[in-house]
């Protein structure tokens, strides 16, 4: 309940309002029994006239219309604030996301972290808004109905509220059953996202291997444990409402057994009698809202603690306490790099190489020898151990993270788009670039033509994670992306795996004059796109086997000139 509070006070002004606006309608309700007893008395007596009666009904509507204003004012600020502190939570979590590491997300399923996003953030939105409410009204309901009631007949408040107390002691041992339930169907939720997701993201290999009807099995499963462990909560849930109107019902017997007879003594008029009976029904409300408010705080503090287990996860990898603030030009240097994803299990080992700026350094290797691990060390994607990359001389390590990946366009094995125009796409690096840098990185990406073809030209929508396009389509994208950015070092992991090698060498031709000044590593599974590095380093199981010139490397025997070979008589077959 802490986090809910904190994130309270921050509107503790709205809910002031709120409440006092909730406390005025509240007692604007509690005196209308004391007119209509002063009604029922004049009826019963013999004094009512029309005059009478017509004043004690225009007192009514003027509450009801006082009411009624004051009843919007108080949805409005606690309502209203309980949107806030949702939308703030949200926003918490979501920047608080964006600065943890990339491991993070290699250990959560983002099934759960969608969750964390609406339905903790709504459970935290009823606690916040109804959760006041019911907590204001019992509270003013409690001791205004009860004063009312004492000054009516002690005695017979005395037997009506025996019963109450006991229905809420009851009510409030269900809180930890309740937590712990909510947090079962909270958790099987994020399961079922996590199932969802992970069925659209994989639709087309669901479909090439015909597992509809498998994936269908598996979902029901989940599904219907959801509704298992919601019926659970249900069950226990349901059970409050009979419980209540027993002990109600007990209240009210008592009422009209004591009550009844008082009247018929003459102890109590019947006006007193009918304002003691809406009293108590008020008092009633309070006792009912107890379990609810504990229904309800109980599921806003079960959700605030799932997201604030991610909001108190520090993130891995972060800026020094006294960060270097520098403009990079690009020389880089790799010395003994030593790195793994999993404490003492490295998979690269003694990393040594340097590049000047303007400088192409080129990465070949089977597959699984640390190409890539190796370049998203630079831009601490993953943290390289201290004292191993340096970058004009400084290490990255003691750098301003921002300045660090400013400084870098890296377009990955895997081209991401997001679901937006290619435009935005595009200057996802640079917003303020113009028309004509759009029109040249596109040019230079050999996609140019390709997208004024389409119907909407550069404002044409690409789906999710860019699925409209093809896979050479969306890594030409990426390259042009990252050309637009312009910045001093140039990374391109396999990023022209997807293009036929006719494409591949007019890109890097086109490449040619942009990168003159930039420092350039290319990843690449073909040597074609390798020849004209100034410097090449051959991997093979985490280690550098071979370094040197294209010349150097296929004028001995190794792993470099075999590829080369093999892929030079690939050609020869094609052509």
């Amino acid at each position: 309940m802490r986090g809910l509070l904190k994130r309270m006070l921050k509107y503790k002004f709205q809910i002031l309002l709120g409440i006092i606006a909730l406390l005025l309608v509240d007692l604007a309700q509690l005196v209308i029994p004391l007119i209509v007893r002063r009604a029922v008395d004049s009826l019963r007596s013999g004094n009512a006239t029309s005059g009478i009666l017509l004043r004690f009904g225009l007192y009514i509507l003027g509450l009801a219309l006082f009411i009624a204003v004051f009843r919007f004012f108080w949805r409005y600020f606690i309502m209203g604030t309980a949107r806030k502190v949702e939308r703030d939570v949200r926003n918490e979590l979501y920047y608080h996301l964006l600065k943890l590491s990339a491991n993070f997300f290699n250990k959560e399923r983002t099934g759960e972290i969608m969750a964390h996003a609406t339905n903790d953030a709504n459970a935290i939105r009823m606690a916040v808004g109804m959760g006041i409410v019911a907590l204001s009204d019992t509270f003013i309901y409690s001791i205004f109905s009860l004063g009312a009631m004492i000054s009516i007949s002690p005695t017979l408040t005395l037997y009506t509220v025996i019963p109450l107390p006991i229905l809420t002691i009851f009510m409030l041992s269900f809180g930890k059953l309740i937590y712990k339930l909510f947090e079962d169907v909270q958790r099987t939720f994020s399961t079922m996202t996590e199932s969802v997701r992970e069925a659209i993201t994989g639709i087309r290999v669901i479909k090439g291997f015909a597992q509809e009807n498998g994936q269908l099995r598996d979902f029901e499963k989940i599904n219907n444990s959801f509704v298992v462990k919601n019926m659970k909560l249900v069950k226990v849930w349901g059970a409050f409402q009979p419980v209540i109107n027993l002990f109600a019902s007990l209240s009210i017997a008592l009422l009209l057994l004591v009550g009844g007879r008082k009247v018929i003594l003459n102890e109590i008029s019947l006006g007193d009698f009918v304002a003691f009976s809406s009293y108590l029904g008020m008092m009633i409300w309070p006792m009912i809202a107890i379990g609810w408010v504990t229904n309800l705080l109980q599921r806003g503090a079960a959700s605030m603690d799932r997201i604030e287990r991610i909001l108190k996860t520090e993130p891995e990898i972060t800026s020094p306490p006294h960060p270097r603030k520098v403009k990079l030009e690009g020389n880089i240097c790799v010395r003994n790099l030593t790195f793994g994803y999993v404490p003492n299990k490295p998979i690269i080992y003694d990393i040594d190489f340097e590049i000047k700026q303007g400088e192409k350094l080129g990465i070949l290797g089977r597959t699984g020898s640390g190409k890539s691990t190796i370049v998203y060390l630079i831009p601490r994607i993953f943290d390289p151990p201290e004292g191993s990359i340096y970058i004009d001389g400084v290490d990255v390590r003691s750098m301003y993270l921002d300045d660090l990946r400013k400084s870098i366009s890296l377009v990955p094995q895997e081209s991401i788009l997001f679901s937006t125009t290619i435009k935005e796409n595009l200057t996802y690096g640079n917003p303020d670039a113009g028309e004509d840098e759009i029109i040249n990185a596109l040019k230079v990406a050999e996609i140019y033509d390709e997208i004024m073809e389409m119907p909407d030209g550069l404002n044409t929508q690409v789906g999710e994670r860019g699925v409209t396009l093809s896979g050479g389509q969306r890594q030409r994208l990426a390259i042009a992306r990252a050309v637009l950015r312009n910045a001093p070092i140039f990374i391109l992991d396999d990023a022209l795996s997807a293009v036929d090698a006719e494409t591949e060498s007019r890109i890097l031709r086109n490449l040619s004059d942009f990168l003159k000044t930039k420092t350039t590593i290319i990843i690449s599974h073909r040597v074609s796109a390798l020849k004209d590095c100034n410097q090449i380093i051959v991997l093979d199981r985490g280690k550098i086997v071979d370094r040197g010139t294209h010349e150097e490397l296929i004028s001995r025997e190794g792993i470099y000139k075999h590829i080369y070979e093999m892929q030079k008589l690939e050609e020869e077959v094609a052509g």
